[in-house]
Order: C-alpha cells, then structure tokens, then sequence
C-alpha cells in the first residue's frame, strides 16, 4: 500500500469546502490546512481522514465532517485572544482547529480553548491526540458533564456544542460573556436538527437565529437526552 501524502489530501479537502461555499474566513481556512485529522482519527481509519464525512471513534461517538467544524467555526466568528469552551471533546481536533484560530503561535495576547468531554476514554484520546500535535498548551480538557459548563474559568468569549441537545443549557448561556456567541445543534436525538445561534447582547439579552439543519449525536448530561 502507498504511503498517503496527507497534506496533499488536506489542501485537497480545503480547497473543496472553499468550492462548495463552507469556507471563506481566511483564519479558518488557514487553520484548517495546519491542523492534521489523520492525527484525530482512529488508526484504522487514518486513510479516510480527510473525506468530508463524520467517522467513528469510539463509545457511540463520531469526529465531525469537515465541512461542519468549518461552518461552525465561521459561524462563532472566531478572532485572535477569545477563550472558548466546547462542549464534546470527541477526538480533540475541533478545539485544535479553533487553538489555531484563537491561540496561533508568536502572538502577544493569545486565547485558549476549554474542551470538557463526558466519557473519560474520550477525554483521554483527546488529550493523547493534542498532546502528540503540540496543542495541548493551547487547549485544557477537562472529564465531566459539558452540559453545566465550567464556570471555574467563564465567562467566554465563544461556545460551541458538538452533540444535539433538547434545548441550549441555561449553564452555558449563563457562562457566555456578553457580546459573545453560542452555537449548537439542537432537535431530536436521532431525528431533525438546528444549528442555532446565539448572541449575548452587552446588555446581557439574548438572540437566537436558525442557520441550517444538521445531524449529531445526542448530548450527554444534566441538561442532555437521558438516553
């Protein structure tokens, strides 16, 4: 078998989301080429790294498509210095992807990124994965319930969910700074789904927006599906 030339296939990749209209922040873009999946996946699905598809990795729980970690991302309006949570650690390369974007090296002020995960494999596999790529000065992950936040470091500057939840939990809206964002798929567990956004008004007052529909799996937790 030939060994796979993986940044050829991540340019590949990029360029197509770019094409398909997925991508247009240059920072997510940027970031996007830096950061290698095949390093979040499974060993045994290495050589499917960078087809724009979910894949398993374990304990019920996928990595998200390609083209779903860049629209999130462009959706949170993600900029140098912000501090973000995400809810669902997963393999841990969404929040490498935004560390680049908040967090790039050689800068003065730089964010971080807060990734809480509720099954403790996975939060071991992420924590594995950003060590071995050099993020993990940039990104803490923490074992417990995402659905009640962590409000030792709020407030933040940006949220995201990566699994669907009934209902935004009222722990992450309290969490979210004010002028900051939240976005997260929210519907039926197995069934129809929102991406949803929020705002946080510098008066504290909220707006939601629907975006697109999405398929995730269901949040785990407190305030999650009780599946």
């Amino acid at each position: 078998m030939s060994k796979i030339d993986f940044k050829a296939e991540r340019e590949k990749l990029v360029k197509r989301l770019i094409e398909e209209g997925f991508l247009s922040d240059e920072k997510v873009i940027e970031a996007m080429k830096k950061v290698p999946r095949e390093e979040f996946v499974p060993e045994n699905l290495k050589s499917s790294a960078y087809a724009d598809s979910p894949l398993p990795i374990g304990y019920g729980q996928t990595i998200s498509a390609p083209h779903m970690v860049a629209m999130m991302c462009e959706c949170l309006e993600l900029k140098v210095g912000d501090k973000v949570l995400e809810v669902g650690a997963g393999s841990g390369y969404h929040a490498a992807v935004i560390a680049e974007i908040v967090a790039p090296e050689n800068v003065e002020n730089p964010g971080h990124v807060y990734t809480i995960e509720i099954v403790k494999e996975l939060a071991d596999f992420a924590r594995k994965n950003l060590e071995k790529t050099s993020y993990i000065k940039r990104v803490t992950v923490i074992h417990g319930d995402g659905t009640l936040g962590i409000p030792e470091h709020a407030p933040y500057d940006k949220i995201l969910l990566t699994a669907a939840a009934p209902k935004i939990p009222p722990p992450l809206i309290e969490q979210l700074g004010p002028g900051g964002i939240l976005v997260a798929p929210v519907g039926e567990p197995h069934f129809y789904q929102v991406l949803q956004k929020l705002r946080k008004n510098r008066d504290g007052k909220t707006e939601f927006s629907d975006l697109c529909s999405v398929a995730f799996v269901p949040l785990r937790g407190k305030y999650g599906w009780k599946i």
